[in-house]
């Protein structure tokens, strides 16, 4: 991170948003994927010539979306992964999950599927085209989120908040102009989140950690409160609309794009610009432990990333019982979750 503020500026730093999104403990980093994807055949996938795209391996985001590693529908086919969690939160569009577990799901437009890792796991998510007479578009966050070295060889555990049941905010303020908070994770004043997985550090009472999605509409002010803890992190990513002013200073209007790095000890209030904004927010107190990280595996040390390695290598974290590497739904399947062991939720 870079752009060292003044001592008494509640920005502390500032920083470019790339790919992914830098972030710091007890956070790893945040994958956002912004597609627009066109119609979608009977194959859910794109109705458009995939020539001269790298499948198996498309980013370049030529017209505006990507494959990623589909073949024939967009999105990531099984791959492991051990000692943190993947929390997904969509804003647009649905995921087909599957994973080793014998969990599978189609969650999307405002569901979080949280994923606590642990010991081992392989998932696919796919990103079906729904609609064959209108655009897909995609939208949604995936935040890596570390796991104490007490809990990287846990059980894994799979969650699904649905839209319906997630906790906002709305405040206006005194010029009635709203921001909207999306209480993904953390205590939000009066306002409880779902209960995060068991293992998860969010689940630890100390730990201060929030996943807060605003929306401002042009002008709003909104006052962020205090953490709760004196040594919290906290990051806002101002990744769309205009501009935001934190706190008083002029010097401290923030342009879409950018990160900010902030003193969370204090309130602070924020400012949308002309275009509104929306950020997100993570915050947490940092874990403090040693970072060992090689592709899909975080642990603490070489020696835990050689022993996920050789264990994946062994017992593929407990097969894959799908038929393919890249499942999905029937296009009319709704918004489902079947859990580990049979039992069925919907929203």
């Amino acid at each position: 991170m870079t752009s060292d503020m003044s001592a008494n500026d509640p920005v502390l730093q500032l920083f470019r948003l790339g790919t992914p999104w830098q972030a710091v403990d007890p956070f790893l980093f945040v994958a956002y994927h912004l597609d627009d994807y066109p119609e979608g055949t009977t194959d859910l996938g794109p109705d458009a010539s995939l020539a001269g795209r790298p499948l198996g391996r498309d980013f370049g985001n030529p017209a505006g979306w990507n494959m990623y590693h589909g073949q024939t529908v967009p999105g990531f086919p099984q791959h492991p992964h051990r000692g943190f969690e993947t929390v997904t939160y969509v804003r647009q569009g649905v995921v087909d999950h599957a994973d080793s577990l014998g969990a599978t799901a189609r969650y999307g437009d405002g569901d979080t599927q949280w994923l606590t890792t642990g010991r081992g796991v392989s998932h696919s998510e796919m990103f079906p085209l729904l609609e064959p007479d209108r655009r897909n578009p995609l939208e949604l966050f995936q935040i890596w989120v570390n796991l104490p070295a007490a809990s990287k060889t846990a059980d894994p555990h799979f969650s699904m908040f649905w839209n319906e049941r997630t906790p906002r905010v709305v405040h206006a303020d005194p010029a009635g102009r709203t921001t909207e908070v999306t209480v993904v994770a953390g205590a939000f004043g009066d306002t409880d989140p779902l209960a995060p997985p068991p293992e998860s550090w969010a689940a630890n009472t100390t730990a201060d950690l929030a996943i807060w999605h605003l929306e401002s509409e042009a002008g709003a002010e909104f006052t962020l409160p205090a953490a709760a803890g004196p040594d919290t992190h906290r990051v806002l990513y101002v990744y769309a609309g205009s501009s935001v002013r934190v706190g008083d200073s002029d010097a401290d209007e923030i342009h879409t794009g950018t990160g900010v790095l902030m003193d969370a000890s204090q309130p602070v209030t924020l400012t949308a610009g002309p275009g509104g904004i929306k950020i997100l927010v993570l915050q947490g107190r940092p874990i403090g432990e040693p970072v060992a990280q090689h592709g899909p595996f975080v642990m603490n040390d070489a020696t835990g990333l050689q022993e996920a390695f050789d264990d994946y290598r062994r017992t593929g974290f407990g097969g894959w019982p799908w038929p393919s590497d890249d499942p999905v739904h029937p296009s009319d399947a709704g918004r489902f979750a079947r859990h580990p062991g049979g039992r069925v939720d919907t929203p």
